[in-house]
């Protein structure tokens, strides 16, 4: 029998502090020294350090000297400004990803995402459609094949889901959203750039304009 390997403690200490920011455990503003993160996950004050400097590049996190860690805040107008980034650099992954023209077989996780999202709606299941729709955004731009767009939206990724952890249960059915997904997934298998880079483009602002709504309609300034 094979042992499963053990999850590295860097890797571990980033997936629980990221679970811990988004759950509003350590709440945007906040300090915390690296000794007090390092007992609150069991381990040693490393794999809290590198982990840290990682959350840091994502903007999750400030690191400040001699004081450990300020939990960032995202406003309203920041994410705004993340949006229209990302807007940008996703449609093009979308239109580059038709352009490629890849086999149906290539597709499969984009349509299971997609499919995913589909049946999450019908279950009522808006955990599931998050982690469906975060999905369908990684494959998306892994499709483009654009290492540097990746890295970038990588980076600005974990700040909007902040924001949708937030709103997740207070924003209209994403019936539209779905449509959306569903439209660029037909855009990409036929080949259609242009469809691809419009459909996601108008979908990328729509949930811009709903989200920033939803956090100054119910004054939340900061998430």
């Amino acid at each position: 029998m094979t042992t499963p390997k053990a999850i590295p403690h860097t890797q571990r200490a980033l997936e629980e502090l990221r679970a811990l920011i988004f759950s509003g455990a350590l709440p945007p503003g906040s300090d915390h020294l690296e000794t007090e993160l390092a007992a609150r996950l069991d381990m040693s004050r490393t794999p809290v350090r590198e982990a840290a400097l990682i959350l840091s590049s994502q903007g999750l996190l400030e690191l400040r000297p001699r004081k450990g860690v300020r939990i960032l805040p995202i406003s309203a107008t920041d994410m705004r400004e993340i949006y229209d980034v990302l807007t940008e650099l996703e449609s093009l992954a979308a239109e580059r990803a038709a352009e490629a023209q890849h086999p149906h077989s290539a597709l499969a996780t984009l349509t299971t995402a997609t499919e995913d999202m589909e049946n999450a709606l019908t279950a009522d299941d808006r955990l599931a459609w998050a982690k469906a729709d975060d999905d369908f955004h990684r494959e998306l731009v892994h499709l483009g094949g654009n290492a540097r767009v990746a890295h970038i939206v990588a980076m600005m990724s974990d700040q909007v889901r902040r924001a949708r952890a937030v709103t997740l249960f207070i924003r209209p059915t994403p019936s539209q959203s779905n449509a959306d997904h569903r439209g660029v997934l037909n855009a990409i298998r036929d080949g259609d750039a242009q469809a691809a880079r419009r459909i996601h483009r108008a979908h990328r602002q729509q949930a811009r304009d709903m989200i920033v709504g939803l956090l100054e309609q119910h004054h939340l300034h900061m998430v």
